[in-house]
């Protein structure tokens, strides 16, 4: 019993210290990526090409002043941040990064190097978690106590309820075809037959577009805009607090790449691995895993440097009438294509 709770505690320290990890490097990366795009240096003064950028920037944060304006709503101003950061860091339990069903640590097995392996029920999980993660940027416009903020959190709460119904469609075009709502089932049904985008991509385009909407990234941030509302839900914010939504932010495209990729993309995955067995599959399966994610990771810098932001009855448009009919026809190809055993 006290083996399978360590093997269970070792997971759950890998996944939060490398989450926490990829915050540092995709601050960098974007960074060094906007620069890139747009013929810049970016950062190079800390460090080798800027690398210790991010350290210098966490510490900038902890030292500022923490204000906190007087006519806020104390309790749910501090709540929000807190909200925002622990819906993004526990969602991400459910998703399988590596092969490891057939080894052992301390005699128990991996069963897969997943935190959660036994949750059969770990797409509607991550949902579920996901759409919490807007209660902490509402929370945070409303408590501040600014019209700006307000705004900001009510545009979030709007952008959420359009874009989830586009992206719960494109989800169940998978299930339907997979049969289960284990993350796990879904990987192992794509490498014994085609990965999901191919024949699902429009559901992949849809899914897609509605994750950047659900992050609030770019051409999506209607929640922040900084050229109508100053920095939108966060304008109140500073020092560690302003960083908690920073860290969040990160969080999510993490965990919402990982997504991408276990749902449309054969997760860790390969053609070939099949004659791969042991620690061997394991590590090749990290190694494709992580491949895979850093692609999607440095997509969400590309795009946010690449495009303008929507207008917001844009947004909106995109969102019911573009999304989630094509959503809907995609759920409808896939229930047809079954019926003519062609998945």
């Amino acid at each position: 019993m006290w083996a399978s709770v360590a093997v269970t505690a070792v997971k759950l320290v890998v996944v939060a210290g490398s989450i926490l990890t990829c915050v540092a490097i995709m601050e960098w990366v974007e960074r060094r990526g906007a620069a890139f795009i747009q013929d810049r240096l970016g950062p190079n003064r800390v460090g080798p090409l800027g690398l210790f950028q991010p350290i210098v920037d966490a510490v900038k944060l902890l030292f500022k002043e923490d204000v906190t304006p007087t006519a806020v709503n104390k309790g749910l101003y501090y709540l929000a941040p807190m909200i925002s950061v622990f819906v993004a860091l526990v969602t991400f339990i459910v998703i399988p990064f590596g092969a490891g069903k057939d080894v052992t640590v301390f005699g128990v097995p991996l069963g897969g190097l997943i935190v959660a392996p036994d949750l059969g029920v770990g797409i509607l999980y991550l949902l579920a978690l996901s759409a919490l993660g807007v209660y902490g940027i509402v929370l945070a416009g409303w408590s501040s106590n600014n019209k700006y903020s307000l705004l900001g959190g009510l545009r979030s709460s709007a952008q959420l309820i359009s874009y989830e119904l586009s992206m719960t469609l494109a989800v169940l075009g998978v299930l339907l075809a997979t049969g289960s709502l284990r993350l796990d089932d879904v990987v192992s049904y794509q490498a014994s037959h085609v990965w999901n985008f191919i024949p699902q991509f429009i559901g992949f385009i849809v899914f897609t577009t509605a994750v950047f909407a659900e992050t609030n990234r770019l051409p999506f941030d209607l929640a922040e805009a900084e050229t109508e509302l100053v920095a939108g839900y966060h304008v109140e914010y500073s020092s560690m607090k302003f960083a908690a939504f920073l860290m969040s932010e990160y969080m999510n495209m993490v965990t919402a790449s990982a997504l991408i990729v276990t749902l449309f993309f054969g997760g860790w995955s390969f053609p070939g691995m099949g004659r791969l067995s042991g620690w061997w599959l394991l590590i090749a399966s990290v190694a494709v895993f992580v491949t895979k994610l850093a692609f999607f990771l440095w997509l969400f810098v590309w795009v946010r440097w690449s495009l303008p932001r929507f207008r917001y009855d844009q947004l909106m448009q995109l969102g019911w009438k573009g999304l989630l009919p094509l959503a809907t026809g995609n759920l409808v190809w896939v229930g047809f294509a079954m019926a003519m055993r062609w998945l």
